[in-house]
């Protein structure tokens, strides 16, 4: 696995994180105060985790003013989505061989 991807992992792996993520995803681009409003915790630690998440390549944030806007960058999955595609291909081949392997102990 590649700092890329563990840093995807990492930045996924936390609940609260993940649901601002998955906020951002459906609702598109928001502020600060909203996603504060929907995480139920503290401004300050909604803003530790969007920068976590902006660190990790998953959100990017736009100035207007006072307010700082936030959105999804779900083209930052793409090392997980190859990931996920390529333990699938290996837990296929395994299940594959195990499958072949009971067959001819079944003859």
């Amino acid at each position: 696995m590649n700092d890329t991807q563990d840093a995807l992992f990492r930045s996924l792996a936390d609940p609260t994180r993940r649901a601002i993520f998955e906020q951002l995803c459906r609702k598109g681009e928001q502020t600060v105060g909203t996603l504060t409003n929907a995480a139920g915790v503290a401004q300050p630690t909604v803003s530790k985790h969007l920068l976590l998440l902006k660190q990790a390549g998953l959100v990017k944030d736009r100035h207007a003013g006072r307010q700082t806007h936030y959105s999804a960058r779900v083209e930052a999955l793409a090392p997980l989505m190859d990931w996920t595609k390529e333990m699938t291909g290996f837990w296929e081949a395994r299940l594959d061989a195990l499958e072949n392997l009971l067959e001819r102990m079944d003859q």
